[in-house]
C-alpha cells in the first residue's frame, strides 16, 4: 500500500534523499544568469549582423520548439512556424531564420534540421554547446552560434529569445528578471522552509490523495501546465493531466458531487481518487481567459472539487512563466518523497 507521510517533507533524513534533484531546481536562477553571461559576446556579434537582414519568416525547429512559439507567436512581426520534427518546411529558403534549441547538443533531429538549414542557405540561429553534434552542423556564412555550458532548457530559451528581442522579432527579454523570479521561487519552495509556510510543500499536501487537473488560462500559462504535470507522473508515478479548459471540465463533472453524508476519510481509503483543479495564474486578464477560468471553477464548485491556485508576481511573461513551472516542479517533487510504500 502506498501513502502519503506529510512528515518526510520537513525531515533531515528524507530531504536528504532528493538533495541533488532540489539543489539542481534551487540553481535554475544561477544558470539562466551563466548563460545568459555566457553567450553575451555572441548576442553583441549576431545581432550587429541581422540589423538590415529581417527574415521572410521564422521557423523554431525541434523538440524545443513549441516554447518558442508560446512566447513569439503574438509578437513576432513576420510569420512564425514551430516545425519540431527533424525536417524542415519545404518552402523554407534564404529568406527565411530557423531557430534551434539543442541545450545538450547531442540530438540528431536537431543537427539534421541544422544541416538542411544551412545546405538551404537559410539565416540560422543555434544555442548549443560549443563543439557538439549541433554546433558542428551549423558551420555555415549565415549561422550564429550561441555557445550554451548549463544543458538547461529554460536557461537556453531565454539566451535566444535575449537575441530575438535584440533584432526586432520578439519581446523583450530580460534574463536578470527571469533568474530573479526563479531565485525568489527557490526560496519561497527551499526544503528548509517548513512545509507551514511553503507553498510547494502545500501543494504536495494537497495533491497527495487526488488526480490532479492542471490549467494556465494563457498560452504560456498552458505550457507550463503541461510541463508540471509531466513533472508530477515522472516524480510520483501518478496521473495528472493537463489541458484546455472544455478537455477538463468533462473530468470535474464526472466527480461524484459531495453531500453533508460524505465520509472525509473515505478518499483516503478509495481506489479511485478525485480530482483536484490547479489554476496556474500568471495574470492573464484575457475576457476568454476568464471565462474558461469562470467555468472550470463553477464546475468545481458544484461538484465539491477543491481548486488550489499558483500566482506570481515576476514582471515579464518569460519570467511569469518560469515561477509558475518552479513552482509546480518543486510540489512534484515533494509529492514523490512523500509517498512511501509500505
Amino acid at each position: 500500500m502506498v501513502w502519503f507521510d506529510e512528515s518526510r517533507l520537513d525531515a533531515e533524513v528524507a530531504l536528504a534523499t532528493r538533495d541533488l534533484r532540489l539543489r539542481t531546481l534551487a540553481e535554475s536562477g544561477a544558470r539562466v544568469r551563466q548563460e545568459a553571461g555566457g553567450v553575451a559576446e555572441a548576442i553583441a556579434l549576431g545581432t550587429a549582423d541581422a540589423q538590415d537582414a529581417r527574415p521572410r519568416a521564422v521557423i523554431a525547429a525541434g523538440p524545443d520548439s513549441r516554447l518558442l512559439r508560446a512566447v513569439l507567436e503574438p509578437w513576432c512581426p513576420v510569420p512564425f512556424v514551430a516545425w519540431p520534427g527533424p525536417a524542415l518546411p519545404g518552402w523554407a529558403g534564404s529568406l527565411d531564420l530557423v531557430v534551434v534549441l539543442a541545450p545538450h547538443g547531442a540530438d540528431t533531429g536537431a543537427a539534421s534540421a541544422v544541416a538542411e538549414a544551412a545546405r538551404r542557405g537559410c539565416q540560422v540561429l543555434v544555442a548549443c554547446p560549443a563543439g557538439s553534434l549541433v554546433a558542428e552542423h551549423a558551420h555555415a556564412r549565415w549561422s550564429t552560434v550561441l555557445p550554451t555550458v548549463t544543458g538547461d532548457q529554460l536557461a537556453t530559451a531565454v539566451v535566444v529569445l535575449t537575441y530575438l528581442s535584440r533584432v526586432g522579432l520578439g519581446p523583450e527579454t530580460d534574463a536578470d528578471a527571469v533568474a530573479q523570479a526563479l531565485d525568489d521561487v527557490a526560496i519561497s519552495c527551499s526544503p528548509h522552509r517548513d512545509l507551514a509556510v511553503n507553498p510547494a510543500k502545500m501543494l504536495a499536501i494537497t495533491l497527495a490523495d487526488a488526480n490532479p487537473v492542471i490549467w494556465g488560462g494563457s498560452v504560456l500559462a498552458a505550457r507550463a501546465a503541461r510541463r508540471v504535470a509531466e513533472a508530477i507522473r515522472r516524480a510520483s508515478g501518478r496521473t495528472a493531466l493537463a489541458g484546455d479548459a472544455e478537455h477538463l471540465l468533462p473530468v470535474i463533472e464526472a466527480a461524484r458531487a459531495r453531500t453533508v453524508f460524505d465520509d472525509p476519510f473515505a478518499d483516503a481509503e478509495g481506489v479511485d481518487p478525485r480530482p483536484v483543479l490547479v489554476v496556474l495564474d500568471d495574470g492573464a486578464s484575457d475576457p476568454v481567459v476568464r471565462e474558461q477560468r469562470g467555468r472550470l471553477q463553477a464546475a468545481a464548485a458544484e461538484r465539491g472539487v477543491r481548486v488550489e491556485t499558483v500566482s506570481t508576481e515576476a514582471v515579464s511573461e518569460v519570467a511569469r512563466y518560469a515561477s509558475l513551472l518552479l513552482t509546480g516542479t518543486y510540489a512534484a517533487e515533494y509529492l514523490g518523497l512523500g509517498l512511501v510504500e509500505d
